[in-house]
């Protein structure tokens, strides 16, 4: 297996608790929309799909905090979701998380990591 890496963004472009950066990522030949977050301090990436319906979480561009700046929000339904790990934690989402994505940082970079 060979790893290889694709910028998302700078470092600074995710700040902790605030809105993310949106990119695409290819998967089965299709581009599916994705996120970057950062919370205590650390960035986590997830495919921009609510585990209830395929719909998008952020309720604005960027946007996936609730207003405690605690947990990712479909903006759709209302489902709440651990920021590190992607998991369902209440609402319509029925225990299915979101999908979660490799991102490394380093350099003052955030890079997608991808395995082929």
């Amino acid at each position: 297996m060979v790893q290889s890496e694709r910028l998302i963004c700078s470092s600074d472009s995710v700040v902790d608790g605030g809105p993310g950066v949106r990119f695409a990522v290819t998967r089965h030949g299709v581009e599916e929309p994705a996120f970057v977050i950062r919370f205590n301090g650390r960035v986590f990436a997830y495919f921009n799909r609510c585990g209830h319906v395929p719909v998008e979480l952020d309720w604005q561009h960027g946007e996936f905090f609730d207003d405690s700046k605690l947990y990712l929000i479909c903006a759709t339904h209302g489902a709440l979701y651990a920021p590190e790990s992607g998991q369902c934690l209440g609402g319509r989402c029925n225990g299915r998380g979101l999908a979660k994505i490799p991102v490394a940082e380093r350099d003052g970079n955030v890079y997608l990591t991808l395995t082929e």
